[in-house]
């Protein structure tokens, strides 16, 4: 799993946290992430990809 790629939308931002939507799995519970370990450009609607526990735009 930690070298799984796993793609993400950025449901909504909300103060210093924002809310991913797994792209893969709609149904899925919202996971919650604090900004500072997402790139600093993201706003809502964003693609984010983790891999090697690091989130990077796509």
């Amino acid at each position: 799993m930690l070298l799984d790629k796993i793609y993400y939308s950025v449901s909504r931002l909300d103060g210093d946290y924002a809310y991913l939507q797994k792209e893969d799995e709609p149904e899925a519970e919202l996971k919650c992430v604090a900004r500072a370990l997402l790139p600093p450009e993201i706003v809502e609607g964003s693609r984010l990809l983790y891999e090697m526990m690091e989130y990077n735009m796509v």
